[in-house]
């Protein structure tokens, strides 16, 4: 194979940028960027998201069954760059910024444009990251998009132009 050919056809891929996040009220709770996630089902609804194995919020999942996808609008640049490592809850902080558990109990950014609430549904544990499945059990929506909602989402080059997350 290629090498090169390989990288840049993986870049051309595009990536939104997402806060996962999961925990619980009387426990640990952490987040991190993810960029790897497709809807894969409308009935039920099912999300798919590529996490690092072995990583906190991994591990949280797999502890708690459940987890929140955070929606990040153009703009919150600076908001994602804080979760590009790995965070922990530091009272009602997650990251700096304020949260609250939502209906299904998982952690929710309150700064998110918008959420998902996921139960954990299954897993492929292959390379470095694990291929989760949740099934999407609540919403919300903090600010409604004028036009097409996949506009308003955070991207990797809006954070830097030169970078990449994939390849």
């Amino acid at each position: 194979m290629d090498a090169n050919a390989k990288k840049v056809a993986l870049r051309m891929i595009p990536y939104g940028l997402y806060i996962l996040s999961s925990g619980t009220e009387n426990g640990r709770v952490a987040g991190r960027v993810v960029s790897w996630v497709t809807q894969a089902s409308f009935e039920p609804p099912l999300l798919v998201v590529a996490v690092k194995t072995g990583s906190v919020v991994h591990n949280l999942i797999k502890e708690t069954g459940a987890f929140a996808l955070n929606v990040l609008k153009k703009g919150q640049q600076a908001l994602a760059t804080r979760f590009f490592k790995p965070v922990e809850a530091e009272g009602a902080l997650l990251g700096g910024e304020p949260f609250h558990f939502g209906h299904a109990g998982t952690p929710i950014i309150e700064n998110a444009v918008a959420h998902l609430e996921c139960m954990f549904v299954d897993a492929v544990e292959e390379g470095d990251h694990t291929i989760v499945v949740g099934k999407v059990v609540d919403a919300g929506i903090a600010e409604m998009p004028a036009g097409r909602p996949d506009e308003l989402t955070l991207r990797v080059q809006d954070v830097n132009a030169a970078m990449f997350y994939g390849g």
